[in-house]
């Protein structure tokens, strides 16, 4: 592991530890908070301009620095819109891939060391158009000039404020909620939680207060990385010696997952978009290797008949899809989106 992937892991060890962080932590929070304080109020009076598109744009974020299940809710988003009738697209700033100069379109083919990783997997799951880029209505510009679509979905886009937004989602680790409440560097936060109350919905990943819209994450079996088309239930894994490995923002939540189905691990977490060398899978005896569907696209170039990922799928409450619908009806873009 790298010296960053190092300072990461001891940083949000720090960040979920019941210890108050220290003064200097603490002191550099002060000066974040007057930052983003700052830039959000330049938003809102107009000192920074705020780029409308002409179709719906759905947000989904988080508050917290880390997985909490955004790109599974988009994908859920994407697939159920499409369902209903949408023409939906997907931007994304595309992290863990190059610096771009352009509007990246990305396709099911396209490499995550050039678009990053929750893009690509993003495209093979719902054959959805995607465009990566930093300013994220250059992105949804060009996906509505090169493409049919009529609603936009913005992955990982809450603190985005460049980009008009008709509905803000936010995502909340039902498990580990906001840490230590505090913001970077002394927490894990980007902003404060009552950031909350300015959202359309929170969706809670995992568990939840009571009467709270809470998305569950399904998946009992594990694809072949050498040829897709074997299928192995995980149950079929126990008994034996299996490697684990995870390069994802919260690494335990994929870990618990398989102890649930009787396995028996030796896990390994890697830092959240870890690019995948050869070596990182490298195990005496070749075990069988289980992966997320997330690190996999990393590791299809040299793939191997024990390397296996786990694919999971989104679920949510039937109102929250019933009630989002109702508001999209409501908006008014000048013309037809479903």
């Amino acid at each position: 592991m790298n010296l960053h992937g190092i300072a990461s892991v001891w940083l949000e060890r720090q960040w979920y530890a019941a210890e108050e962080p220290g003064p200097l932590l603490t002191g550099l929070e002060a000066c974040y908070r007057r930052a983003i304080n700052r830039r959000r109020e330049a938003y809102r009076t107009g000192r920074k301009p705020v780029q409308r598109l002409p179709v719906p744009v759905i947000v989904v974020g988080n508050l917290t620095v880390g997985g909490t299940g955004k790109t599974p809710l988009s994908i859920w988003l994407a697939e159920f819109l499409k369902g209903q009738g949408y023409r939906p697209g997907i931007i994304s700033r595309g992290y863990g891939g190059q610096p771009l100069e352009r509007p990246l379109l990305v396709r099911a083919r396209t490499s995550p060391r050039e678009a990053g990783d929750e893009p690509v997997l993003m495209a093979r799951r719902t054959g959805c158009p995607i465009c990566v880029f930093p300013r994220r209505a250059e992105a949804g510009r060009t996906l509505l000039a090169a493409t049919d679509c009529n609603l936009l979905i913005a992955d990982d886009g809450l603190q985005h404020y460049a980009l008009g937004r008709d509905i803000e989602i936010a995502v909340v680790d039902g498990q580990r909620g906001f840490g230590n409440g505090h913001c970077l560097p002394a927490g894990p936060l980007r902003e404060p939680p009552d950031r909350l109350g300015e959202v359309d919905w929170v969706i809670y990943s995992g568990a939840g207060p009571v009467d709270a819209a809470v998305m569950t994450l399904e998946g009992d079996t594990a694809v072949n990385l050498l040829d897709s088309s074997v299928r192995r239930p995980l149950d079929l894994f126990r008994g034996q010696p299996i490697k684990a490995v995870a390069g994802i923002g919260h690494p335990q939540r994929f870990f618990d997952q398989l102890r649930q189905h009787g396995l028996t691990l030796d896990a390994k977490a890697f830092p959240d978009h870890h690019a995948y060398r050869r070596d990182d899978l490298a195990f005496a005896g070749d075990p069988p290797v289980l992966m997320t569907e997330k690190d996999a696209v990393k590791c299809r170039d040299f793939a191997a008949d024990n390397l296996w990922c786990v694919p999971v799928a989104a679920r949510l409450p039937e109102n929250f899809g019933n009630q989002l619908l109702n508001q999209l009806k409501t908006l008014n873009h000048g013309q037809e989106t479903a």
